[in-house]
């Protein structure tokens, strides 16, 4: 099968070479690996040289790199001009590097420009658009910074920078200068990295032995030692050592009769902690300012109206200040300056960078309103005849509804997240290690920590228990639940040879499984990895939320005065009616009441969190359905796809094809006919030819005469679409389609286009068979469609979406396949670039097209779509072709992606219509429009009430997200 799942081998490096993760601008981003060297920090920079004409020309360039302060080592081939050269960055540049050697004479060919690390960080006190974009910012304007994407509702930071120029504490440095905190969360360099705990460590002899005992060991490349937590990172090769022989290593070490030990450093989970201590620190703020703006509110307004209880409030101190009016200063103060100075300190950040955000509103009114009651109370003491409303309750509610609004915003965005904690939680904590010898005897067996886990070991899984790591079974048979990672409801069942996934169920049999991929390689952990990524990346319809939120709070600002005015100019001059004023107000206090409404009213938070939050919730959501989706410019895509291209072999049908039936069109015997084809065929991997070679052995056991050993063809040749030739004996042997036949000027009589016509009709390939020049005989194969074809291209044209079906299988065959799922455009007998320009055809015509194909030969129509989904992606989930990645090779999964992504941009959509029109709505009655017909206004307090629900609203809505169901789900037969 042309599927992604044969690409996981015992030992697979090569498909973990691809990075998973790419650059904004489509560039892979190739991180030098870091070395420790007695304490220094060295890089290696690999390019080519050219005019390289003997050894001597190698050995100069050696010498004169090697006159270079900060030089390592540097190796240059006379061949082939390759060159390697490991340097410390401190004392010396790539960029020098490449000037000596210019200057030498030698031009210098793929040097890397500049080094790029990256780096994520969880970002502290964002709330908004706003507040990201000053992160972003403030990071694009730091030295060594290249790129930098910030994500307020996952709250994180993706950074790529210079690390000749930048490391991750400057840049850590440079958020906290824009008011904001930074954590960070890993590197770039961290992907094969251990922390351990030492025991043993007293003194800083300790640190440098054991420093220098680790650095002399094989496989290791890097040590950092942290003496006030006896904690020690290692950075390893993982295919000549592991965490579980680092520590076996540092167990047996000993410096002057002290033993060391060493056990696995276990960290919280950073997302999860930080997330608790958050909506702590919100709960108790809140609870406190409670404590305080209670008394206040029930002093101002509700002990007031029952004269029995409250009228020792009225009582005069001194002058016109009374009792009531010093408790509420006396109450209101520590809302205002103690609970209250997180905005503060939040307004002070935004202006110092020449930005607004809400801090900013709730700053300004809540100190309108404090200070004008200061004035008021000072005025009551100084003055006997003075009379006035002080508004202390006003800012102390208000504080405490906003604190409140918050509270209840980070519980309820922790649940966005709920999807990928899910995923991260799959894995066991414990698995059982076995030791086996030769013959598969088991000598010791030990429960450990999967995170000690190395490649090749051998991993028991008992029935009920989860597969600790992506492997392969090499005994037991037992039948494993995938839903978790594939959605796929139905038990798999497993057998010596097959791949299992790390994370999943093993339901019934004991299985004993070879570690093939760990850590950070498993599927599991590739899967959490794209999903992080894709809530990051910003959508191109949240662009409308980055443009309003530039002018939203200086609007906002001017509203508000305008507002202040256009209630105190009418009034001083009498332009209302004086029964409009309440009986405790003047018209200065009326005025100031609607102008601070109009500030703390207006919500740009929900604006922001309109789009992140929607697209964190529905890649999460996909992601626990086996569909994951690369972010909310993959959603806003998909959701526009009006045609769909499907790839024929491994997409339509089952990718499995089988021979059923074989004919002879010459005097050899069945049996030698099989010897041929098994000899010209022996070193082809296609699986048609695979297909053929199978069932000849088939055949050769039944004739008795199977043997071991097959003689292969000399002057072996792959012809590319359309098959193989070779010589086995003296005899000259084709094997492939009719085009082949035609290459080699081979006459194909009307009895062999009779048989090609017959099966082509009933939807199967022919392969003919060539001996000396004439067609010796033929192979009918067939590929059977997908039960679910038929249903998935009929489901899609009711919901308005075409359906294409494009292949390099002959016209025919490609006819009946696509009659039989019930297709009615054909695109036949093309190559990968043909099928690109057919998309880019139809992109011609206004089309939004969507490529379905297994994401290998496809890789070029894939990336030409305006959606490009790999299906069928199995355990190997690093497609950088694919905009979406469909895990199982199930197509209904296709649907899924598109329905998804509808219901995610009308989500979005929703979002929109209700921040802003809250925001339409709501200042206008703020200003007081209705009070004049209504006697309606808005209180401040009441006002920052709404402000905080308005937040709320949009996070429980696309929280909705998590209740979608598939539209269409076919049960296997």
């Amino acid at each position: 099968m042309n599927s992604l799942n044969g690409k996981m081998e015992v030992n697979g490096r090569d498909d973990l070479k691809q990075p998973l993760l790419q650059h904004l601008n489509g560039v892979a981003i190739d991180i030098p690996q870091q070395i420790n060297d007695v304490g220094k920090k060295c890089r290696t920079v690999k390019f080519k040289i050219r005019e390289i004409k003997c050894a001597s020309c190698a050995a100069s360039i050696e010498s004169v790199l090697f006159n270079l302060n900060g030089i390592e080592s540097a190796t240059v081939s006379p061949l082939e001009g390759h060159a390697a050269v490991k340097y410390v960055p401190e004392l010396v540049t790539a960029k020098k590097i490449r000037e000596t050697i210019e200057e030498a004479g030698f031009p210098v060919d793929d040097f890397p420009e500049q080094d790029i690390a990256v780096c994520r960080l969880r970002i502290k006190g964002m709330m908004c658009t706003s507040c990201s974009e000053s992160v972003e910012r403030a990071l694009q304007m730091a030295d060594g910074v290249k790129n930098a994407v910030v994500g307020v509702a996952l709250e994180e930071a993706k950074v790529y920078f210079d690390p000749n120029v930048t490391d991750a504490d400057r840049i850590i440095e440079a958020i906290e200068d824009a008011g904001f905190g930074a954590d960070l969360i890993n590197s770039s360099n961290d992907v094969n990295k251990v922390q351990l705990k030492l025991e043993g460590i007293k003194s800083q002899e300790d640190v440098t032995f054991i420093q220098t005992f680790l650095e002399s060991a094989q496989g290791i490349n890097h040590v950092e030692m942290d003496l006030a937590e006896n904690k020690v990172t290692v950075s390893y090769d993982p295919d000549l050592t592991g965490p579980r022989s680092i520590i076996q290593y540092i167990d047996g070490s000993s410096h002057d009769s002290k033993i060391y030990r060493a056990s696995l450093f276990v960290t919280p989970r950073p997302r999860e902690t930080e997330r608790l201590q958050e909506t702590r620190l919100y709960r108790n703020q809140f609870l406190v300012s409670c404590l305080f703006s209670v008394p206040v509110f029930l002093f101002s307004m509700v002990l007031p109206m029952l004269p029995t209880y409250g009228s020792w409030l009225d009582y005069k101190i001194h002058n016109m200040l009374t009792i009531g009016m010093l408790l509420r200063w006396i109450l209101s103060t520590p809302v205002q300056f103690g609970v209250g100075r997180r905005f503060y300190v939040g307004s002070y950040y935004a202006l110092k960078r020449k930005s607004a955000n809400m801090d900013v509103l709730v700053a300004l009114g809540t100190n309108a309103a404090y200070f004008y009651s200061v004035y008021i109370a000072i005025k009551a003491v100084t003055s006997d005849t003075f009379e006035g409303q002080d508004f202390f309750e006003t800012s102390a509610m208000l504080i405490s509804f906003i604190l409140l609004g918050k509270y209840l915003e980070v519980i309820a965005k922790g649940k966005t997240s709920d999807a990928l904690a899910k995923l991260t939680e799959l894995a066991p904590d414990t698995a059982h290690l076995l030791t086996l010898n030769d013959d598969r005897t088991v000598l010791s067996e030990m429960e450990i920590s999967t995170q000690l886990i190395q490649r090749n070991d051998i991993i028991k899984v008992l029935p009920g228990e989860k597969v600790a790591v992506d492997g392969i079974v090499i005994d037991g048979k037992s039948h494993v639940n995938e839903s978790m990672i594939t959605g796929e409801a139905k038990p798999i069942s497993k057998r010596p040879g097959d791949k299992v996934i790390g994370g999943t169920m093993n339901e019934n049999g004991c299985l004993l499984v070879k570690a093939t991929h760990v850590g950070s390689e498993t599927a599991l952990s590739q899967i959490v990895q794209l999903v992080e990524a894709a809530q990051l990346a910003r959508a191109p319809v949240q662009k409308l939320a980055d443009q309003i939120s530039k002018f939203f709070v200086p609007t906002v600002v001017v509203a508000a005065f305008i507002t202040w005015l256009g209630w105190f100019i009418p009034g001083v001059a009498r332009l209302y009616p004086k029964h409009w004023i309440p009986n405790v107000m003047d018209e200065f206090e009326l005025a100031l009441q609607f102008g601070i409404s109009v500030l703390v009213v207006a919500c740009p938070c929900a604006l922001g969190l309109a789009t992140p939050t929607a697209v964190m919730v529905a890649t999460g959501k996909g992601a626990s359905l086996g569909v994951l989706i690369k972010g909310g410019n993959a959603l806003e895509k998909a959701h526009k796809v009006k045609t769909v291209i499907f790839d024929k072999t491994g997409t339509l049908t089952i990718g499995k094809p089988e021979v059923v039936s074989a004919v002879l069109f010459s005097h050899f015997s069945m049996e030698e006919f099989c010897e041929m084809v098994n000899a010209a065929e022996a070193n082809s991997e296609h699986p048609i030819a695979k297909a053929v070679v199978k069932y000849a052995e088939k055949l050769l056991e039944k004739f008795g005469s199977h043997n071991e050993q097959v003689t292969e063809a000399k002057d072996f040749e792959v012809h590319i679409g359309a098959g193989v030739s070779g010589k086995v004996g003296d005899k000259t042997v084709l094997v492939g389609n009719k085009r082949l036949m035609q290459t080699f000027q081979i006459p194909v009589e009307s009895a062999v286009d009779d048989y090609i016509t017959e099966n082509e009709q009933l939807a199967r390939t022919c392969v003919l068979v060539a001996v000396d020049g004439k067609v010796a005989g033929a192979f009918a194969i067939t590929d059977p469609v997908k039960p679910e074809a038929r249903v998935v291209v009929s489901f899609l044209h009711s919901i308005g979406i075409s359906s294409i079906m494009v292949t390099g299988d002959n016209w025919a065959t490609a006819t009946a396949i696509a009659k039989e799922v019930g297709i009615e455009k054909v695109v036949a007998e093309t190559d990968p670039i043909g099928k690109a320009d057919k998309i880019k055809e139809l992109q011609l015509k206004g089309m939004t097209v969507a490529m379905v194909g297994d994401g290998i030969n496809d890789s070029p129509a894939l990336v030409a779509a305006d959606v490009g989904m790999a299906i069928g992606a199995g355990t190997d989930v690093a497609i950088e072709a694919a905009d979406i990645v469909l895990i199982k090779s199930n197509l209904e999964d296709v649907i899924t992606a598109i329905h998804l992504s509808r219901k995610t941009i009308s989500r979005i959509r929703l979002n929109y219509v209700w921040a802003l029109g809250y925001n339409i709505l709501a200042m206008p009655i703020a200003a007081g429009i209705l009070y004049p017909f209504t006697g309606i206004r808005l209180p401040p307090w009441l006002a920052g009430a709404c402000m905080a629900a308005s937040s709320l609203s949009v996070v429980c809505s696309s929280l909705s997200l998590q209740s979608y169901k598939k539209p269409l789900h076919i049960k296997a037969p």
